[in-house]
């Protein structure tokens, strides 16, 4: 099946790929089972319970994937048992790493990714803080390492802000896949669909925009076309654009530079026959993970500091993925004279209505 034709077929048919589900909530716990009874499905399929604290499905695995999991919830109530199973390594669905304890995104990706088949698919929805947050060696930024060095990510789909009843923030579809064709290999495709969208003649909630059909098949056709810097639909009203990068491309090594402490005559204070370390000159640099450290070094700081030394056991490797900056366009400011201008004329309409209400008799 072609590209195009399995996405589309992920669309027509996103309900019958939801036939597994863990819930917490009674109530929607009770709605979930009533309506997989009424679609002909199973209603056992449906679980009461936690997905991050209580694995309804160990054991399960799943040829397609899709999550909507909530947005910077907290995942206190379930620290315990999610720190239990990362201690389980590889055996577990958390040992990648673990996100922040105030925003639980991650871990239903990890759980996403631990259910899929060999030759599974997974489509989840988050927001912007799994793209970048968390520092080099940090949960959020192993995680990402994780999915991207074992060449899992597909593409992200950046969506329109609005698109949601509870919130108005920019949101993201990640795209797992477990057996990406030979011409991804290595490679991630970012597509900006954030001009995708109708406005809505009546919002519902913070949800404004729509995407429509049309929009759709954009998107559809960037994702199945996979080229580098193409641009669908008309750039001045709605459209969508693809940006291919190499996996590598978004990893980095956080590297630290010292500088050695002086004494008040100037000379480097030594210990061991070594320089000691300034730690009030410490500074870091992040350095591209497909550049030589060494000669970064030489080229971006040495012609600068020429008494700094790298401490190399504090290397760190990190991964974010920077979509906004891939995608940002420069637009040039107004002209000054332009702006002058509208300033002229306001401070002119305002001495105008002043002298009209002080004028009156």
């Amino acid at each position: 099946m072609s590209q195009v034709k399995s996405i589309k077929y992920l669309y027509n048919f996103i309900d019958f790929f939801i036939i597994y589900l863990a819930v917490i909530s009674p109530s929607t716990f009770a709605i979930a089972k009533a309506d997989m009874m009424i679609r002909g499905g199973d209603p056992n399929n449906m679980r009461f319970g936690d997905t991050l604290s209580n694995d309804q499905f160990s054991g399960y695995t799943f040829k397609y994937c899709i999550s909507n999991p909530p947005f910077g919830i907290d995942w206190k109530r379930e620290q315990k048992a999610v720190e239990a199973e990362a201690k389980l390594g590889e055996n577990g669905r958390f040992g990648a790493g673990l996100p922040k304890i105030s925003d639980g995104q991650q871990l239903f990706v990890l759980n996403g990714i631990s259910k899929l088949a060999a030759d599974g698919k997974m489509a989840i929805i988050q927001n912007g803080s799994p793209l970048f947050s968390g520092d080099a060696g940090s949960g959020p930024s192993n995680i990402r390492q994780y999915i991207l060095e074992n060449d899992w990510l597909d593409a992200i789909i950046q969506l329109s802000t609005d698109q949601f009843m509870n919130t108005g923030i920019s949101t993201y579809i990640w795209v797992i896949s477990k057996d990406k064709p030979s011409y991804k290999a290595g490679k991630v495709q970012l597509i900006d669909a954030s001009h995708c969208f109708e406005p809505r003649r009546k919002s519902i909630g913070s949800k404004r925009n729509d995407i429509t059909d049309a929009c759709r098949e954009l998107i559809i056709q960037a994702y199945g076309e996979f080229k580098n810097n193409a641009i669908y639909g008309d750039k001045s009203g709605v459209y969508c654009q693809s940006k291919i990068f190499d996996t590598v491309q978004f990893g980095y090594n956080k590297i630290v530079v010292e500088r050695p402490l002086r004494d008040e005559n100037g000379q480097i204070i030594k210990k061991a026959g070594k320089p000691v370390a300034d730690t009030s000159l410490r500074d870091t640099e992040n350095v591209p993970l497909d550049e030589d450290i060494d000669r970064y070094f030489k080229r971006e700081i040495l012609p600068y500091a020429m008494d700094a030394w790298i401490d190399k056991k504090k290397t760190k490797v990190g991964y974010e993925i920077p979509m906004t900056r891939y995608f940002y366009e420069y637009k040039a400011p107004e002209p000054v004279g332009s702006i002058v201008k509208r300033i002229n004329k306001l401070e002119a309409d305002i001495a105008t209505s002043l002298k009209a209400l002080f004028d009156r008799d």
